[in-house]
């Protein structure tokens, strides 16, 4: 029977991480997750089974919320922004968002998206998540949280038109995001200021997610000048020497800093609409959330 869970495991993941936006805690659910399920199939006077998958992931599903309260909880005392943590895999050559591997383009929404999910209450980002992402039918959804498929759809209208009105839909061009993406670390890196003041857009903002123990800034950062010349006079201060790395961080082209063979932070670029300027930056430097970054 624990073949199930493991037939299963890839999609659990991808559903809780969507809905928690951290690794440990989505690894702590999924525990549970098995827990429950090992727990009632090798019960020898509980019924079977009939769905396996959807018993899943109610459960799944309903301890995430439940473990959502312990992330809000965490976030009200935590250092400067707080970002998502990252999911790190290999660029490969000619790697596009049409020939990505389809279970990591499931593992997660962009980082941009996730921002935008945690402005959601609990409830409305399980909704959206599973319907939005994952296809799940409101009836479907309903069975899974114990709601009316009227709360369900109510819920989803709520989460929909907040995650529209602050991120459009559209899809950036992967090749073009990383070519961005080493133009801006180059300019970075160089302390160039006049390329960094071409790359950014004028509201472009900068989330720096450095935790107590890492780089990063106590809220987050708007405006091209800001941001241009903050960029500009961190790398004229002496600091580790770093290498970069491209990589796929929730799916979109990105840059891993490294210093020596250690993660020092994660680099993603959110770009606008027309995939010329770089509209929003997302540094994760918290060694906490790097630790399971290779």
């Amino acid at each position: 029977m624990p073949d199930v869970f493991s037939d299963h495991r890839e999609l659990l993941f991808s559903v809780v991480y969507n809905i928690l936006g951290s690794v440990a805690d989505t690894e702590d659910v999924l525990q549970e997750t098995w827990l429950a399920w090992t727990g009632r199939a090798g019960s020898a006077g509980a019924e079977p089974v009939e769905n396996p998958r959807a018993y899943l992931v109610r459960v799944a599903v309903n301890r995430a919320l439940a473990q959502r309260a312990t992330i809000t909880r965490r976030k009200e005392t935590y250092v400067g922004p707080w970002l998502p943590e990252p999911i790190v895999r290999p660029l490969v050559a000619g790697d596009t968002a049409d020939g990505a591997d389809a279970v990591e383009r499931a593992e997660s929404v962009s980082m941009a998206l996730l921002v935008v999910l945690e402005t959601l209450t609990p409830l409305e980002r399980a909704v959206f998540v599973l319907h939005e992402v994952f296809g799940y039918a409101h009836t479907e959804i309903a069975e899974i949280l114990g709601r009316s498929p009227a709360a369900v759809r109510q819920l989803a209208h709520r989460a929909r038109e907040h995650v529209q009105a602050r991120r459009p839909r559209y899809e950036p061009d992967p090749q073009v995001r990383r070519q961005v993406t080493e133009r801006f670390l180059a300019a970075t890196l160089g302390g160039d200021l006049e390329a960094l003041l071409e790359l950014l857009a004028p509201e472009v903002t900068l989330w720096g997610d450095g935790g107590a123990q890492g780089a990063g800034g106590s809220r987050p950062m708007q405006g091209r000048e800001k941001v241009a010349r903050l960029l500009a006079a961190l790398a004229a201060r002496p600091g580790p020497g770093l290498r970069v790395a491209y990589r796929r961080t929730n799916g979109d082209p990105s840059a891993l800093l490294l210093a020596g063979d250690d993660p020092y932070a994660v680099v993603v670029l959110d770009l606008t609409p027309d995939d010329q300027q770089v509209c929003g930056i997302y540094v994760v430097a918290n060694p906490e959330k790097l630790s399971h970054v290779g």
